[in-house]
């Protein structure tokens, strides 16, 4: 099972990344844990390539290009080999994520994020969690933690709104993939509600 989590910058989805992991771990499944962009050696020093420097330092086209190889790598050294094994593979962003930063860039851009995606990858995930929190509490809870990145500042609030926008767009368009958990809440709450929605899945 490739479960995939989503959401704005600051909602929480890295440490219930590893939190539901565990959790999962101690059912008895095998659990890999992964993140994007990166993954790889490979893939992580293409994550450097976009991650540092200036939000203006590549354009959409050529950061859709280098995050798509990064996912290639990724994909070929740790994420199919899993799955085939019979893991279930929980993968922190993944193709979501690019089309509502890339994909967002411009009306023709959206599909091309997923024509490259369909040519190059052509693996979508089993089902994706969005832990949905206002971006103005999630920057709150990057100052608290010290945790605010240059990307997130240089985008600025208005681009995470249209972010959180778009992540509400795509579970519409498939709400039995696409599930809300609302991060606005107890950490241990929040881990409850996504290890819920997981456990039905599995259930299926």
């Amino acid at each position: 099972m490739f479960i995939t989590f989503e959401g704005v910058d600051g909602a929480g989805k890295s440490l219930q990344a590893r939190r539901v992991s565990e959790a999962l771990e101690t059912q008895g499944c095998e659990v890999v844990l992964t993140r994007e962009p990166g993954g790889t050696k490979g893939a992580e020093e293409l994550r450097e390539l976009v991650l540092n420097g200036n939000t203006d330092r590549w354009s959409p086209m050529s950061e859709l290009l280098i995050f798509t190889a990064a996912r290639r790598d990724h994909c070929e050294r740790v994420i199919w080999p899993a799955l085939k094994r019979g893991a279930i593979v929980i993968c922190d962003r993944f193709v979501d994520s690019t089309r509502l930063y890339q994909g967002l860039a411009s009306p023709e851009m959206r599909g091309i994020v997923d024509i490259i995606h369909k040519a190059a990858i052509k693996t979508e995930a089993d089902l994706t969690l969005i832990f949905d929190l206002d971006p103005a509490k999630a920057f709150e809870r990057m100052n608290e933690r010290d945790e605010t990145d240059m990307r997130f500042e240089g985008h600025g609030l208005e681009f995470q709104y249209t972010r959180r926008k778009g992540f509400h767009d795509l579970q519409k368009t498939n709400p039995d993939r696409y599930i809300l958990v609302n991060a606005d809440q107890p950490i241990n709450n929040v881990t409850q509600e996504a290890l819920l929605a997981i456990n039905k899945q599995l259930d299926t």
